[in-house]
């Protein structure tokens, strides 16, 4: 009996296209619940107390989920867990839409939880991608995939308009509308993998690899948590890698949140309401494009000069972001500056530490490492968002970015100290 050999080129060519439109629609979810979850919250809460929390439940859900459905990738490969991921985030949405329905906050924020299944699959969607990619090609294709999600990310917080349209066809509130769109555009994402993620990348890299994984060690804990620490502990690079991811978007996710009620408090007097909003979403607007729009330029230098000095560079966009929002935040052309390179750095050193821990690892050991480094990026985004408030308080705006500086210097210790200890 002969085995068929697969064309691999052909197998990553589909794999590459599968995901990249899969993410296109599946990035809609998370994009309406961002725009319109503070505001729900707070009709359905009926206090500002309540603001952030549908945000903070879309994001727990995010990180609670991320290495169960790593494991789950494990047990059945990436396009159950794809799946898997999608089918929860389309009852979270549905769940939304009831909670707008019978004004039931605690159906919000479980709705808001499970539609963060979709962020949890975006993530390991990018790693999916580097299961049969060239060593020449990682950053590149990783690159692709976290490409697309820029089309829904963009889309979906401008979803209230043609969503309020669809509600009245439907007759139902306009603020149920967007997140309609949301959910059919995840069942077409989940139904594009479900369709064309054929072969599954995971399941026949580890056929080429020799078969099962391994049945010891780190991987094979029970506990998955301690698994992936445990990896990362036995291999500096791959420690230093996710230092550097979680690190960055820590950084992000706590300047970012903090800059709109920066801005609006500049503005005060001197620019009317409608003038202010604009200028916060064009700024948030160039901030993502910055975050997404230039991935695959990221992914490209990750290969032609090494993940580690790509990330490097990304640490150095990222402290000079800070520099900027902190030390002229009173002139909002460098405050949006500041946002763009914000999202700059925070690509690059996703791009290429995502590289850096695939390509310092073997492929027994990338899942579970994976889905830790997922789980600690979302929970870290959390406490950057949850720690900047108070902050803002305490110490304004520029020591918002002068923590955020401190921070990233920190990080950057920490991954050439990992780093040479890997040498």
């Amino acid at each position: 009996m002969t085995t068929t050999v697969p064309d691999l080129h052909a197998v990553q060519s589909r794999t590459v296209r599968a995901l990249s439109i899969a993410q296109v629609f599946s990035g809609l979810g998370n994009g309406s619940t961002l725009a319109l979850g503070s505001i729900l919250a707070v009709d359905l809460a009926g206090s500002e107390a309540w603001a952030g929390s549908v945000n903070t439940a879309l994001t727990l859900g995010t990180a609670a989920t991320a290495i169960p459905l790593s494991q789950l990738a494990l047990a059945r490969g990436r396009r159950a867990a794809l799946t898997t991921g999608l089918s929860a985030a389309i009852i979270g949405a549905g769940l939304m839409v009831a909670a707008v329905l019978t004004s039931g906050f605690p159906l919000l924020l479980g709705g808001a939880f499970l539609v963060g299944l979709g962020s949890a699959v975006n993530l390991q969607a990018r790693f999916a991608v580097t299961d049969l990619a060239v060593p020449a090609r990682r950053g590149r294709d990783l690159s692709l995939v976290v490409w697309a999600i820029t089309i829904g990310a963009v889309a979906g917080p401008n979803m209230v308009g043609p969503g309020a349209v669809l509600a009245g066809w439907l007759g139902i509130p306009a603020q149920a509308g967007p997140f309609v769109i949301s959910a059919a555009g995840m069942v077409l994402g989940a139904g594009i993998i479900a369709v064309f993620l054929r072969p599954d990348p995971l399941l026949t890299s580890r056929t080429l690899d020799g078969g099962a994984p391994a049945r010891s060690g780190p991987t094979a804990s029970r506990n998955p948590w301690r698994a992936g620490w445990q990896i990362l502990r036995a291999h500096p690079t791959a420690a230093a890698a996710v230092t550097a991811v979680v690190a960055a978007h820590a950084v992000m996710v706590a300047v970012m949140s903090m800059t709109p009620l920066h801005m609006q408090h500049q503005a005060g007097a001197t620019a009317g309401h409608l003038d202010t909003i604009a200028l916060i979403g064009f700024t948030i607007s160039l901030h993502i494009a910055g975050m997404y729009a230039l991935s695959p330029v990221m992914g490209w230098l990750t290969d032609r000069l090494g993940p580690t000095p790509t990330v490097l560079t990304g640490m150095g966009t990222l402290i000079t972001a800070v520099a900027l929002t902190g030390l002229a935040p009173g002139h909002m052309g460098a405050v949006t500056a500041g946002l763009v390179l914000l999202g700059l750095g925070w690509s690059a050193v996703t791009v290429a530490g995502s590289t850096l821990l695939v390509s310092s690892l073997a492929p027994a050991q990338r899942v579970p490492a994976q889905g830790f480094s997922d789980a600690t990026m979302s929970l870290a985004g959390a406490v950057g968002a949850a720690a900047a408030g108070p902050a803002m308080g305490l110490i304004g705006y520029p020591g918002v970015s002068a923590l955020a500086a401190l921070l990233v210097i920190a990080a950057t210790l920490v991954l050439l100290g990992l780093s040479r200890a890997s040498h």
